[in-house]
């Protein structure tokens, strides 16, 4: 399989600016679904993510003149920031406590300061070594990975995966991005269906499924396209990604942040864990959906009814918590509707413990926020309100007041947009918004 590897012109080279329309994207700074048409963002679908154009707006807005700016995205994802901001040349600090998800937003932040003819010819080696393997056995192979795939595509992924790892898993900038490769072609492969969130619904099928060899052609000639154009273009290289928590950050940057952009999970039940339940079930890092809440959950923020409920979390012992003292009293009002409500309901999901458990957990993201910030810093959060089993949480009033409580001055709420407002074949009907928060000090 020979790959055409040389740079051809696209929209990338037009005048930067003509896509940092402010107008164009305001109103959709919390969509990811613009950045599959930018260069390095298209790589991998991640739906839990937001505008890197806005992020690029923002940041020049904020910044001005300064020289000297420096900006933090604690809930990072795949680098949606980092990367923005290494286009504007600012220094950007990230923060990703999803192991697998942090994986991939290094090799994007990395991968676009690899040696290209370095990158090309180990694109190249790899199609060449491919083109020559057997396809392998899939007896034994895991039953989700049966259930997505044709027989076919199934055992020349696998045997695409085995020569990685075999031969090319050298762990560095360009073998990451090989590595990113293999793994942003598991959906196109596959011909079951993808939920809007990524989910895996192995009952539903596809249209277009795509062959495993053509595939990887694909996206090995689009990264090699987009690690030119950053070149080209300058992106900086003055920014990193660690796997933290950013509850409780393991880092030396104390009062140097500028301005911290993020989205962070939304109280809405939505389990990232299983959303990389395809991809890491491929490379072997788990065995089946059991295994996520150790290999995953337990390091991300309480945002689904899973996690409250592997963890047996008590709410009297979340609500008695120092750092939910400042809405004590309407979260506990929630949670306890929430508790008398499930009893009514047949799933009996944990969004009582869950709800509590998440505003604990932003509280602490705030108090650690606070100590990273210069005086004066800004804080914009892209959320999303909730109302799990129809019990609304004011989720933009609770986090201004636990952002004021550890120690920022002040915050205002500004709307994007509805949501929750087409309610056919939906059970709940509480109309909700999305929009971010703004946060002084």
């Amino acid at each position: 399989m020979k790959l055409n590897l040389s740079y051809q012109p696209t929209l990338f080279d037009m005048e930067e600016q003509n896509y940092l329309d402010h107008a164009r994207f305001n109103g959709r700074s919390g969509a990811f679904v613009d950045n599959m048409s930018l260069p390095v963002h298209r790589w991998y679908r991640y739906s839990a993510g937001f505008s890197a154009d806005w992020v690029r707006w923002l940041v020049r807005e904020r910044r001005g003149q300064t020289s000297s700016y420096t900006v933090l995205d604690p809930f990072c994802g795949v680098g949606t920031s980092l990367l923005a901001c290494a286009a504007e040349n600012t220094t950007c600090l990230g923060f990703e406590s999803h192991p697998f998800v942090n994986r991939i937003a290094n090799a994007k932040l990395h991968g676009i300061h690899s040696d290209l003819s370095c990158l090309r010819s180990l694109f190249q080696r790899f199609a060449d070594c491919a083109a020559n393997i057997l396809p392998e056995k899939i007896e034994n192979t895991s039953p989700l990975l049966r259930k997505c795939y044709h027989s076919d595509s199934l055992s020349l992924l696998i045997a695409m995966r085995n020569l990685f790892l075999a031969e090319f898993d050298a762990k560095t900038p360009e073998s990451e991005l090989l590595w990113l490769t293999l793994t942003s072609i598991l959906r196109s492969c596959s011909g079951v269906g993808t939920a809007q969130w990524q989910y895996v619904l192995p009952n539903k099928s596809k249209a277009e499924v795509q062959e495993p060899f053509l595939a990887f052609s694909s996206k090995a000639m689009e990264i090699l396209k987009d690690v030119e154009f950053t070149h080209r273009a300058g992106w900086s290289d003055n920014s990193r990604i660690l796997l933290t928590d950013a509850r409780e950050p393991q880092v030396e940057t104390h009062g140097e942040v500028d301005l911290v952009v993020s989205s962070p999970p939304y109280p809405n039940n939505y389990d990232y864990a299983d959303a990389t339940r395809l991809e890491m079930t491929f490379w072997g890092e788990i065995n089946g959906w059991g295994d996520l809440q150790n290999s995953v959950r337990k390091h991300l923020i309480r945002s689904c009814s899973q996690h409250a409920a592997a963890e047996k979390l008590v709410l009297e012992d979340l609500l008695s918590d120092s750092i939910v003292a400042p809405i004590h009293d309407e979260l506990s009002s929630a949670c306890r509707t929430l508790s008398e409500v499930r009893e009514t309901k047949g799933g009996r999901k944990t969004y009582h413990t869950m709800a509590a458990a998440y505003f604990r957990d932003i509280g602490l993201v705030f108090k650690s926020l606070r100590s990273l910030c210069r005086a004066g810093a800004v804080v914009c959060f892209v959320i999303g309100d909730s109302a799990p089993y129809g019990v609304y949480l004011k989720v933009d009033d609770w986090l201004g007041k636990l952002a004021v409580a550890a120690g920022f001055k002040s915050y205002t709420f500004e709307k994007i947009r509805d949501r929750n407002t087409k309610w056919k074949n939906r059970k709940h009907r509480v109309p909700l918004k999305e929009g971010r928060l703004w946060i002084e000090g």
